[in-house]
C-alpha cells in the first residue's frame, strides 16, 4: 500500500521522516506515494500530465541552456564532511525578517497552479502552513490572494508582484495582500516581458488567454474598474486588459519609491543576478534580494543561479537578507546554497510537481523529503544548523 505520512510540526526532526517511511515498510508494507528523490519527479510529471502544462512548468528559455546552467553551477560545488563533531542535537530553524522559520525555506511563487492540479495554491498553501514553511502567493495565481490566505490560516504568507503598467492595480494589489495577512513583498523584476519559450510556442499554451492564472485580476476592483463590462459578460475584453497592463519594461530603479510608499513591510527584489545589481537594491532600501534567473524560463544562455550566488553575497551580504531560486532539486542542494551565503532557499518547480502527482500531501511530500536530506546533509558533514555552513565546507569540482 502506498504511504500518506503525518505531517511533524515545525518543532519535529525533519530527518524523522526517513525512520517514519522504513517503519511503514516494516510494519504495513507501505511505501511512499511519490519518489523520496526529488530530481525524478519531473519525468514523472512529464508522462503524466498534457503536453501543454508540462511544457508550461517544466519549459526553459530557448533552448533551456540556463535551466542547464542551474543545474551544472550547483553540481560544480561538492560537500567536504568533517568527522568527530558532535551533530546529536540539530537545528535547522531560522530567522528570516523577524520570524522565526523551522527551516530557512519557502515555497517560491508558482502561478497558474490550477493547470496542474484542481486544488491548485490552496492546496500547496495548506501544506506549507502545516509545515510552518511559508507560502509565497503568486500575481499571477489561479485562485484570488485572499482565498489563499483563508487556506494558510494564521502560517506565515508571502506576496510576490508583477508589477502592472496600471498604478491603481498595483496600489490595490499591495492593499489586498497587506489586508490578507502577507507579510513580505517579493518584487519580480526578470518578467518585463515573456521570454522566447518554445516548450509553451510548440502547444500555443499560455493559460492567461483563456483567462487561467488572472483570478487576482479579475477580483480586482480597480482592474474591473477599467473594463467596459464586467468580466463574466466579456472574458475577451478581460483577458486583453490584463495582457496590456501585465508588465513594464520601462520600470527602472528610481520606481522603487513606490513600492516603499505603498508597503509598510520588508520589499525584496527577485531577478537579481549581478553583484552591481544587488548594490542598487541596497542602496534604494530594499531588505532583500533573490538571486534567481527565473528557473532558467526567461534568458537562454545565461548564468546560472549558484555562479551569480557568490559575487551577490560579496556584495551586499552584510546590507540585505540574500535568498536564492532556481535549480535546487535536493536537500544537498540547499546545504551548498546555504554555504554560498544564501539565508534561505525559495523552492519552485519540485513541489509543483508533488502538487500535480498527488495534490496537497505531494507537497507535503517533496517539502518534508528536501528538509529531512538537508538535516542529514548537514549532520553527516559535521554541522549542526544552517548558520554553521560556509564556503570552506565545499570545494569547487573544476
Amino acid at each position: 500500500m502506498p504511504l500518506t505520512p503525518k505531517s511533524p510540526g515545525p518543532e519535529a526532526s525533519w530527518s524523522a521522516y526517513a525512520n517514519e517511511i522504513y517503519a511503514a515498510g516494516l510494519l504495513r508494507g507501505d511505501v511512499p506515494r511519490l519518489p523520496t528523490d526529488l530530481t525524478r519527479l519531473e519525468e514523472l510529471f512529464s508522462r503524466r500530465l498534457p503536453a501543454g502544462p508540462v511544457g508550461y512548468v517544466a519549459g526553459g528559455a530557448g533552448d533551456a541552456s540556463t535551466a542547464r546552467a542551474n543545474r551544472e553551477a550547483l553540481d560544480r560545488w561538492r560537500i567536504v564532511p568533517r568527522m568527530l563533531r558532535d551533530v546529536a542535537e540539530r537545528d535547522l530553524s531560522a530567522e528570516l525578517f523577524g520570524v522565526r522559520l523551522p527551516a530557512p525555506l519557502a515555497l517560491a511563487p508558482v502561478g497558474v497552479q490550477s493547470v496542474v492540479h484542481p486544488d491548485a495554491e490552496p492546496a500547496s498553501a495548506r501544506a506549507a502552513a502545516a509545515l510552518g514553511v511559508p507560502f509565497t502567493t503568486s500575481s499571477a495565481s489561479s485562485t484570488p490572494m485572499e482565498e489563499i490566505a483563508k487556506a494558510a490560516g494564521d502560517a506565515e504568507r508571502w506576496f510576490q508582484l508583477y508589477w502592472p503598467k496600471d498604478r491603481e492595480v498595483a496600489v490595490s494589489f499591495l492593499q489586498r495582500a497587506r489586508a490578507s495577512g502577507h507579510s513580505a513583498l517579493i518584487v519580480t523584476l526578470d518578467t518585463a516581458m515573456l521570454g522566447w519559450r518554445p516548450r509553451d510556442l510548440d502547444q500555443a499554451c499560455l493559460p492567461f488567454l483563456h483567462g487561467v492564472g488572472t483570478a487576482n485580476y479579475f477580483t480586482d476592483p480597480a482592474f474591473r474598474a477599467g473594463l467596459a463590462k464586467p468580466v463574466a459578460e466579456d472574458p475577451v475584453a478581460a483577458v486583453q486588459h490584463f495582457l496590456g497592463m501585465f508588465a513594464d519594461p520601462s520600470r527602472t530603479w528610481d520606481d522603487l519609491g513606490f513600492l516603499r510608499e505603498h508597503w509598510d513591510g520588508p520589499i525584496l527584489l527577485k531577478g537579481i543576478q549581478h553583484p552591481d545589481d544587488a548594490r542598487r537594491a541596497a542602496d534604494a532600501g530594499m531588505d532583500g534580494v533573490v538571486v534567481s534567473n527565473h528557473g532558467g524560463r526567461q534568458v537562454a544562455g545565461a548564468i546560472g543561479a549558484a555562479a551569480a550566488l557568490p559575487g551577490v553575497v560579496s556584495a551586499v551580504g552584510d546590507r540585505l537578507t540574500v535568498l536564492f531560486d532556481s535549480g535546487v532539486r535536493s536537500g544537498a542542494d540547499m546545504a551548498k546554497v546555504i554555504a554560498l551565503g544564501a539565508r534561505g532557499v525559495l523552492l519552485g518547480r519540485p513541489y509543483v510537481y508533488g502538487l500535480a502527482l498527488d495534490g496537497q500531501a505531494g507537497v507535503d511530500h517533496v517539502v518534508r523529503c528536501l528538509l529531512a536530506e538537508f538535516e542529514l546533509t548537514l549532520a553527516l558533514s559535521g554541522h549542526r544548523a544552517p548558520a554553521d555552513l560556509t564556503p570552506d565546507s565545499l570545494v569547487r569540482a573544476d
